[in-house]
């Protein structure tokens, strides 16, 4: 982990949250498009679960802006993401909260970009192969995140989770290595598949959404939906059955009964189940109090090998569009 890297992040949230004290901030709105939607998810279950005043909404960027909350106004903070920083929908979302009088950070991995210019702050993340775990956007969104109930709400979880997140890399590069050889047959047995759902609750549910609309069907072309396990006996285990592809995530949370009652069933009458269970993974270095909450950014890490493993075995790369930035939309 490279030491001026983290310093420069830890600075910058630091900065994010001088800018909080300064207000009365008495709700979080999370805002994005697509996979940078995803990430909020957890952010948002860490509030639910640990704020005691402050309320938290998760909006994509348009319907953020024509619903108009009524609570959105001075006391809000705005927290924004874009990997590019261009999503446009985005980037009118932070003029749109500033408008209101909210306090807009923006996460991006290109600090000079449009959506950084119309945010208060910025903050900027890595990305890639050689990216710290501690550097990436789940990281430096919870690092915000958690900051902002420390000063708002005095919580003392936010050393606990910084901690933990400057030991992830060795969770995540662990992860990894245990779950390789699936990650290949996965590739290999279900490259032909046409159809592929996504399952999980809680805190690892935006895991499963991001999955489902990003991979499998913005980067592969697979037909996929992100099904929540609190509502699978709902409608949606009507379609289960030996032919039907299931990937399921289990987490740490306080929802991995929802997870566990779903995959029991599905076993009963699915042959195609991918379960990729968090209680696999060695979280030495994380704090046993907020490995619930750190569950689901190694979940994405190892679900991303699994994404490499069916790109490389269908020939379609990870990069390859049919309409996105090719057409006019």
């Amino acid at each position: 982990m490279t030491t001026e890297l983290v310093v420069d992040v830890k600075n910058q949230v630091q900065q994010a949250l001088a800018e909080v004290e300064k207000r009365e901030i008495t709700n979080v709105f999370f805002v994005a498009c697509g996979g940078s939607s995803a990430i909020m998810y957890p952010s948002k279950y860490v509030i639910d679960r640990e704020a005691k005043v402050l309320d938290a909404h998760l909006y994509s960027a348009n319907e953020f802006i024509h619903r108009n909350h009524a609570k959105l106004g001075s006391g809000s903070l705005v927290i924004l993401c874009s990997h590019s920083g261009t999503t446009p929908e985005t980037v009118e979302a932070a003029k749109f909260a500033r408008s209101k009088g909210a306090l807009a950070v923006s996460l991006t991995n290109e600090e000079g970009s449009p959506l950084a210019q119309a945010s208060d702050v910025v903050l900027k993340y890595q990305w890639g192969e050689k990216a710290s775990a501690f550097t990436t956007n789940y990281s430096v969104l919870y690092q915000l995140v958690f900051g902002v109930l420390k000063v708002v709400e005095n919580n003392e979880k936010a050393s606990l989770v910084e901690g933990s997140l400057e030991n992830l890399q060795n969770v995540y590069e662990k992860a990894a290595a245990l779950y390789q050889s699936k990650a290949e047959a996965f590739g290999q047995q279900y490259k032909d598949e046409k159809i592929i759902y996504t399952m999980a609750s809680g805190a690892n549910y935006g895991v499963a959404y991001s999955y489902a609309i990003c991979i499998l069907m913005e980067m592969q072309w697979v037909h996929s939906h992100a099904i929540h396990a609190g509502e699978y006996f709902h409608g949606p285990f009507e379609i289960i059955d030996e032919e039907t592809p299931f990937i399921i995530l289990l987490g740490l949370d306080e929802t991995r009964h929802l997870e566990e009652r779903a995959l029991e069933f599905s076993k009963r009458y699915g042959k195609k189940l991918v379960v990729l269970d968090a209680k696999d993974f060695d979280f030495t270095g994380v704090a046993e109090e907020v490995q619930g909450y750190i569950a689901p950014l190694v979940l994405n890490y190892v679900l991303r090998k699994y994404a490499d493993q069916l790109a490389e075995a269908r020939n379609h790369p990870l990069s390859k569009r049919r309409y996105m930035w090719t057409v006019e939309y």
